[in-house]
Protein backbone atom coordinates (compact mmCIF):
# COMPACT_ATOMS: atom_id res chain seq x y z
CA UNK A 1 0.00 0.00 0.00
CA UNK A 2 1.08 3.58 -0.61
CA UNK A 3 1.10 5.12 2.84
CA UNK A 4 1.31 8.84 3.49
CA UNK A 5 4.47 8.45 5.54
CA UNK A 6 5.90 11.04 7.92
CA UNK A 7 6.51 13.87 5.47
CA UNK A 8 4.58 17.14 5.30
CA UNK A 9 3.52 16.98 8.93
CA UNK A 10 3.67 19.82 11.39
CA UNK A 11 6.07 19.30 14.28
CA UNK A 12 5.07 21.90 16.90
CA UNK A 13 7.43 22.46 19.80
CA UNK A 14 4.53 21.99 22.15
CA UNK A 15 1.75 19.92 20.58
CA UNK A 16 -0.77 20.95 23.19
CA UNK A 17 -0.40 24.62 22.32
CA UNK A 18 -1.92 23.88 18.92
CA UNK A 19 -5.23 22.76 20.48
CA UNK A 20 -8.25 24.63 19.18
CA UNK A 21 -10.87 26.34 21.36
CA UNK A 22 -13.24 23.85 22.96
CA UNK A 23 -16.06 24.91 20.66
CA UNK A 24 -14.07 23.48 17.75
CA UNK A 25 -13.95 19.93 19.12
CA UNK A 26 -16.38 17.97 16.97
CA UNK A 27 -18.81 15.66 18.77
CA UNK A 28 -20.61 12.98 16.79
CA UNK A 29 -23.85 11.93 18.45
CA UNK A 30 -27.39 10.88 17.64
CA UNK A 31 -30.20 10.56 20.23
CA UNK A 32 -31.24 7.35 18.50
CA UNK A 33 -28.34 5.69 20.33
CA UNK A 34 -30.58 5.85 23.40
CA UNK A 35 -33.07 3.51 21.73
CA UNK A 36 -30.73 0.55 22.17
CA UNK A 37 -31.88 -1.46 25.22
CA UNK A 38 -30.24 -4.90 25.29
CA UNK A 39 -32.41 -6.08 28.20
CA UNK A 40 -34.04 -4.62 31.32
CA UNK A 41 -31.50 -3.47 33.94
CA UNK A 42 -28.58 -4.20 31.60
CA UNK A 43 -25.40 -2.39 32.63
CA UNK A 44 -24.87 -1.14 29.05
CA UNK A 45 -27.93 1.09 29.24
CA UNK A 46 -29.11 4.35 27.64
CA UNK A 47 -28.36 6.27 30.85
CA UNK A 48 -24.68 5.97 29.99
CA UNK A 49 -25.02 8.44 27.13
CA UNK A 50 -27.67 10.52 28.89
CA UNK A 51 -25.29 11.15 31.77
CA UNK A 52 -22.50 12.19 29.40
CA UNK A 53 -24.65 14.58 27.38
CA UNK A 54 -26.13 16.16 30.52
CA UNK A 55 -22.67 16.74 32.01
CA UNK A 56 -21.31 18.19 28.75
CA UNK A 57 -24.28 20.54 28.54
CA UNK A 58 -23.75 21.72 32.14
CA UNK A 59 -20.10 22.43 31.41
CA UNK A 60 -20.82 24.27 28.15
CA UNK A 61 -19.03 21.58 26.16
CA UNK A 62 -21.86 20.18 24.04
CA UNK A 63 -21.42 22.64 21.19
CA UNK A 64 -20.34 21.42 17.76
CA UNK A 65 -22.45 18.29 17.39
CA UNK A 66 -22.90 16.38 14.15
CA UNK A 67 -25.39 13.59 13.47
CA UNK A 68 -23.90 10.67 11.57
CA UNK A 69 -25.22 8.69 8.65
CA UNK A 70 -25.66 4.95 9.06
CA UNK A 71 -22.86 2.75 7.83
CA UNK A 72 -23.59 0.74 4.73
CA UNK A 73 -23.37 -3.02 4.45
CA UNK A 74 -20.33 -2.46 2.23
CA UNK A 75 -18.70 -0.61 5.14
CA UNK A 76 -19.43 -3.48 7.51
CA UNK A 77 -17.98 -6.07 5.13
CA UNK A 78 -14.59 -4.41 5.31
CA UNK A 79 -14.02 -6.32 8.56
CA UNK A 80 -17.01 -8.65 9.10
CA UNK A 81 -17.87 -11.73 7.09
CA UNK A 82 -21.02 -11.52 5.04
CA UNK A 83 -22.60 -14.44 6.90
CA UNK A 84 -22.17 -12.65 10.24
CA UNK A 85 -23.55 -9.36 8.95
CA UNK A 86 -26.60 -11.23 7.68
CA UNK A 87 -27.03 -12.98 11.02
CA UNK A 88 -27.16 -9.68 12.92
CA UNK A 89 -29.42 -8.15 10.26
CA UNK A 90 -31.97 -10.96 10.12
CA UNK A 91 -31.95 -12.70 13.52
CA UNK A 92 -34.76 -10.57 14.94
CA UNK A 93 -34.75 -11.79 18.52
CA UNK A 94 -31.84 -13.75 19.90
CA UNK A 95 -28.38 -13.58 21.43
CA UNK A 96 -24.82 -13.47 20.20
CA UNK A 97 -23.72 -14.33 23.74
CA UNK A 98 -25.63 -14.52 27.04
CA UNK A 99 -25.07 -10.81 27.77
CA UNK A 100 -25.53 -9.52 24.23
CA UNK A 101 -29.14 -9.68 23.03
CA UNK A 102 -30.31 -8.87 19.52
CA UNK A 103 -33.68 -7.25 18.87
CA UNK A 104 -35.31 -6.17 15.59
CA UNK A 105 -33.81 -2.65 15.84
CA UNK A 106 -30.34 -3.73 16.95
CA UNK A 107 -28.81 -3.91 13.49
CA UNK A 108 -29.90 -0.43 12.48
CA UNK A 109 -28.70 1.19 15.72
CA UNK A 110 -25.40 -0.70 15.53
CA UNK A 111 -24.96 0.55 11.95
CA UNK A 112 -25.58 4.06 13.22
CA UNK A 113 -22.85 3.59 15.83
CA UNK A 114 -20.46 2.48 13.11
CA UNK A 115 -21.51 5.51 11.08
CA UNK A 116 -20.70 7.75 14.03
CA UNK A 117 -17.13 6.51 14.25
CA UNK A 118 -16.74 6.61 10.47
CA UNK A 119 -17.83 10.25 10.43
CA UNK A 120 -15.60 11.19 13.37
CA UNK A 121 -12.62 9.57 11.69
CA UNK A 122 -13.29 11.20 8.34
CA UNK A 123 -13.54 14.64 9.96
CA UNK A 124 -10.33 14.08 11.91
CA UNK A 125 -8.47 13.05 8.76
CA UNK A 126 -9.95 15.76 6.55
CA UNK A 127 -9.67 18.70 8.93
CA UNK A 128 -6.87 17.70 11.29
CA UNK A 129 -9.04 18.31 14.34
CA UNK A 130 -9.84 16.04 17.28
CA UNK A 131 -13.24 14.39 17.18
CA UNK A 132 -15.22 12.44 19.76
CA UNK A 133 -17.84 9.85 18.78
CA UNK A 134 -20.34 9.35 21.61
CA UNK A 135 -21.83 6.12 20.35
CA UNK A 136 -23.45 2.94 21.59
CA UNK A 137 -23.53 0.01 21.32
CA UNK A 138 -19.77 -0.34 21.74
CA UNK A 139 -17.77 -2.43 19.31
CA UNK A 140 -14.30 -3.69 20.18
CA UNK A 141 -15.38 -7.22 21.15
CA UNK A 142 -16.94 -7.86 17.71
CA UNK A 143 -14.68 -9.89 15.45
CA UNK A 144 -14.82 -11.01 11.84
CA UNK A 145 -17.63 -13.50 12.44
CA UNK A 146 -18.73 -13.02 16.03
CA UNK A 147 -20.07 -10.52 18.52
CA UNK A 148 -20.29 -10.49 22.29
CA UNK A 149 -19.41 -8.42 25.33
CA UNK A 150 -22.25 -5.98 24.50
CA UNK A 151 -20.81 -5.53 20.97
CA UNK A 152 -22.32 -6.36 17.57
CA UNK A 153 -20.27 -4.50 14.94
CA UNK A 154 -16.72 -3.24 15.43
CA UNK A 155 -17.05 0.53 15.12
CA UNK A 156 -13.36 1.43 15.37
CA UNK A 157 -12.14 -1.45 13.23
CA UNK A 158 -14.47 -0.51 10.37
CA UNK A 159 -13.29 3.10 10.51
CA UNK A 160 -9.65 1.98 10.58
CA UNK A 161 -10.18 -0.39 7.65
CA UNK A 162 -11.63 2.43 5.56
CA UNK A 163 -8.53 4.51 6.18
CA UNK A 164 -6.22 1.59 5.40
CA UNK A 165 -8.05 1.25 2.08
CA UNK A 166 -7.02 4.86 1.41
CA UNK A 167 -3.40 3.96 2.05
CA UNK A 168 -3.12 5.24 5.61
CA UNK A 169 -1.29 3.70 8.55
CA UNK A 170 -3.58 3.60 11.58
CA UNK A 171 -2.76 3.32 15.27
CA UNK A 172 -5.60 2.08 17.49
CA UNK A 173 -5.16 2.79 21.19
CA UNK A 174 -7.60 0.66 23.17
CA UNK A 175 -7.90 1.98 26.71
CA UNK A 176 -10.98 -0.02 27.67
CA UNK A 177 -10.48 -2.22 30.74
CA UNK A 178 -11.37 -5.30 28.69
CA UNK A 179 -9.15 -6.57 25.91
CA UNK A 180 -10.50 -5.76 22.47
CA UNK A 181 -10.40 -9.31 21.16
CA UNK A 182 -12.46 -8.44 18.11
CA UNK A 183 -10.18 -5.62 17.01
CA UNK A 184 -7.16 -7.82 17.65
CA UNK A 185 -8.54 -10.67 15.53
CA UNK A 186 -9.48 -8.38 12.67
CA UNK A 187 -6.00 -6.82 12.36
CA UNK A 188 -3.71 -9.56 13.74
CA UNK A 189 -2.03 -10.05 10.35
CA UNK A 190 -2.13 -6.44 9.11
CA UNK A 191 1.04 -4.32 9.42
CA UNK A 192 -0.89 -1.19 8.39
CA UNK A 193 -2.74 -1.20 11.73
CA UNK A 194 -0.96 -0.96 15.07
CA UNK A 195 -3.26 -2.24 17.80
CA UNK A 196 -2.26 -1.32 21.37
CA UNK A 197 -4.37 -2.48 24.31
CA UNK A 198 -4.04 -1.80 28.02
CA UNK A 199 -6.47 -4.02 29.92
CA UNK A 200 -7.10 -6.14 32.98
CA UNK A 201 -5.92 -9.62 32.12
CA UNK A 202 -7.92 -12.64 33.22
CA UNK A 203 -11.39 -11.09 33.02
CA UNK A 204 -13.70 -11.13 29.99
CA UNK A 205 -12.84 -12.00 27.24
CA UNK A 206 -9.76 -13.78 28.62
CA UNK A 207 -7.48 -12.77 25.76
CA UNK A 208 -4.60 -10.33 25.41
CA UNK A 209 -1.42 -11.78 26.98
CA UNK A 210 1.78 -9.85 26.41
CA UNK A 211 3.06 -12.69 24.25
CA UNK A 212 0.31 -12.17 21.66
CA UNK A 213 2.07 -9.82 19.24
CA UNK A 214 0.14 -10.62 16.05
CA UNK A 215 0.85 -13.14 13.31
CA UNK A 216 2.43 -13.29 9.87
CA UNK A 217 3.11 -9.88 8.39
CA UNK A 218 1.33 -8.36 11.37
CA UNK A 219 3.85 -9.72 13.87
CA UNK A 220 4.69 -6.92 16.30
CA UNK A 221 1.73 -4.78 15.35
CA UNK A 222 -0.39 -6.17 18.19
CA UNK A 223 0.79 -4.81 21.54
CA UNK A 224 -0.85 -5.99 24.76
CA UNK A 225 -0.20 -4.60 28.24
CA UNK A 226 -2.01 -7.12 30.50
CA UNK A 227 -2.45 -5.39 33.85
CA UNK A 228 -3.55 -7.14 37.02
CA UNK A 229 -6.16 -5.97 39.51
CA UNK A 230 -5.21 -2.79 41.35
CA UNK A 231 -3.23 -1.20 38.53
CA UNK A 232 -4.05 2.44 37.99
CA UNK A 233 -2.54 5.91 37.69
CA UNK A 234 1.18 5.18 38.07
CA UNK A 235 0.97 1.96 36.05
CA UNK A 236 -0.74 3.58 33.08
CA UNK A 237 1.69 6.49 33.10
CA UNK A 238 4.62 4.06 33.10
CA UNK A 239 3.07 2.06 30.25
CA UNK A 240 2.83 5.20 28.14
CA UNK A 241 6.44 6.08 28.92
CA UNK A 242 7.91 2.63 28.30
CA UNK A 243 5.68 1.06 25.65
CA UNK A 244 2.92 3.09 24.03
CA UNK A 245 4.70 6.32 23.15
CA UNK A 246 7.99 4.73 21.98
CA UNK A 247 6.17 2.31 19.70
CA UNK A 248 3.95 5.02 18.20
CA UNK A 249 7.04 7.15 17.60
CA UNK A 250 8.52 4.31 15.56
CA UNK A 251 5.30 3.31 13.79
CA UNK A 252 4.59 6.87 12.61
CA UNK A 253 0.82 6.58 12.09
CA UNK A 254 -1.15 8.73 9.68
CA UNK A 255 -3.96 8.89 12.23
CA UNK A 256 -4.70 7.74 15.76
CA UNK A 257 -8.01 6.16 16.73
CA UNK A 258 -8.85 5.57 20.37
CA UNK A 259 -11.22 2.97 21.76
CA UNK A 260 -11.97 4.74 25.02
CA UNK A 261 -13.68 2.77 27.74
CA UNK A 262 -14.05 4.34 31.19
CA UNK A 263 -14.31 0.96 32.89
CA UNK A 264 -10.68 1.05 34.12
CA UNK A 265 -11.86 3.72 36.57
CA UNK A 266 -11.69 2.82 40.26
CA UNK A 267 -15.44 3.39 40.59
CA UNK A 268 -16.41 1.06 37.74
CA UNK A 269 -18.45 -1.96 38.92
CA UNK A 270 -17.18 -4.48 36.36
CA UNK A 271 -13.39 -4.39 36.76
CA UNK A 272 -10.69 -4.06 39.39
CA UNK A 273 -8.44 -1.46 37.77
CA UNK A 274 -8.01 1.84 39.60
CA UNK A 275 -7.55 4.79 37.25
CA UNK A 276 -8.71 8.11 38.69
CA UNK A 277 -10.54 10.71 36.62
CA UNK A 278 -7.49 13.02 36.35
CA UNK A 279 -5.32 10.08 35.24
CA UNK A 280 -7.86 9.15 32.57
CA UNK A 281 -7.86 12.72 31.27
CA UNK A 282 -4.06 12.75 31.25
CA UNK A 283 -4.02 9.46 29.35
CA UNK A 284 -6.09 10.97 26.57
CA UNK A 285 -4.21 14.28 26.72
CA UNK A 286 -0.89 12.54 26.14
CA UNK A 287 -2.32 10.50 23.27
CA UNK A 288 -3.75 13.62 21.67
CA UNK A 289 -0.39 15.34 21.96
CA UNK A 290 1.24 12.41 20.18
CA UNK A 291 -1.32 12.64 17.40
CA UNK A 292 -0.76 16.37 17.10
CA UNK A 293 2.98 15.84 16.71
CA UNK A 294 3.06 12.65 14.65
CA UNK A 295 0.06 13.00 12.34
CA UNK A 296 -1.11 16.61 12.27
CA UNK A 297 -3.91 16.27 14.85
CA UNK A 298 -5.64 13.39 13.07
CA UNK A 299 -7.14 11.98 16.24
CA UNK A 300 -10.57 10.46 16.83
CA UNK A 301 -12.05 8.96 20.00
CA UNK A 302 -14.82 6.35 20.04
CA UNK A 303 -16.66 5.51 23.24
CA UNK A 304 -16.50 1.87 24.32
CA UNK A 305 -17.35 0.77 27.88
CA UNK A 306 -17.69 2.47 31.25
CA UNK A 307 -20.54 1.67 33.63
CA UNK A 308 -20.34 4.01 36.61
CA UNK A 309 -22.36 7.00 35.46
CA UNK A 310 -20.58 9.69 37.47
CA UNK A 311 -17.14 8.42 36.52
CA UNK A 312 -18.13 8.01 32.89
CA UNK A 313 -19.61 11.48 32.50
CA UNK A 314 -16.86 13.18 34.51
CA UNK A 315 -14.05 11.65 32.49
CA UNK A 316 -15.63 12.40 29.12
CA UNK A 317 -16.31 15.99 30.18
CA UNK A 318 -12.74 16.31 31.45
CA UNK A 319 -11.40 14.94 28.17
CA UNK A 320 -13.53 17.29 26.10
CA UNK A 321 -12.42 20.28 28.16
CA UNK A 322 -8.76 19.29 27.99
CA UNK A 323 -8.83 18.79 24.22
CA UNK A 324 -10.13 22.33 23.91
CA UNK A 325 -7.62 23.91 26.21
CA UNK A 326 -9.82 24.10 29.31
CA UNK A 327 -9.94 22.26 32.59
CA UNK A 328 -12.87 21.44 34.84
CA UNK A 329 -12.99 20.20 38.44
CA UNK A 330 -12.83 16.41 38.72
CA UNK A 331 -14.23 14.93 41.91
CA UNK A 332 -13.18 11.29 41.53
CA UNK A 333 -9.48 11.91 42.00
CA UNK A 334 -8.36 9.36 44.59
CA UNK A 335 -5.03 7.75 43.65
CA UNK A 336 -5.02 4.04 44.52
CA UNK A 337 -1.90 3.10 42.56
CA UNK A 338 0.95 5.52 43.13
CA UNK A 339 3.73 2.89 43.09
CA UNK A 340 3.24 1.37 39.65
CA UNK A 341 1.77 -2.05 40.39
CA UNK A 342 1.83 -2.84 36.68
CA UNK A 343 5.61 -2.90 36.28
CA UNK A 344 5.65 -6.67 35.77
CA UNK A 345 3.07 -6.45 32.98
CA UNK A 346 5.00 -3.65 31.30
CA UNK A 347 8.23 -5.66 31.43
CA UNK A 348 6.44 -8.68 29.97
CA UNK A 349 5.25 -6.54 27.06
CA UNK A 350 8.76 -5.20 26.49
CA UNK A 351 10.20 -8.74 26.46
CA UNK A 352 7.58 -9.92 23.99
CA UNK A 353 8.25 -6.99 21.66
CA UNK A 354 12.04 -6.75 22.01
CA UNK A 355 12.71 -8.21 18.55
CA UNK A 356 10.27 -5.83 16.86
CA UNK A 357 10.47 -2.42 18.54
CA UNK A 358 13.36 -0.60 20.17
CA UNK A 359 12.15 -0.46 23.76
CA UNK A 360 14.46 0.38 26.64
Amino acid sequence: MNYLGPTDRSEPDDALKSARPFSAIVIVYDPRYLDHVPSPLHVERPDRLRSIVERLQREGLFNEVEKPPSATVVDLRRVHRESYVELVRTLGEGFVDPETAIHPDTFDIARLAVGGVLLATRVAVRDGRPTVALVRPPGHHAGPDYGGGFCYLNNVAIAAAEQVAHGHRVAILDYDAHHGNGTRDIFAEDPAVLYVSTHQFGIYPGTGPAEDIGTGEGRGFTVNVPFTAGCGDASYSAALDAVVEPILEQFRPDLVLMSLGIDAHYRDPLTSLTLSSPAYVDLVKRSAALAARLCSNRFAIALEGGYHLEALSEVIAGVMAELGGRSIPLALSEVLDDKGRGREAIEATKRAQRDVWNLR
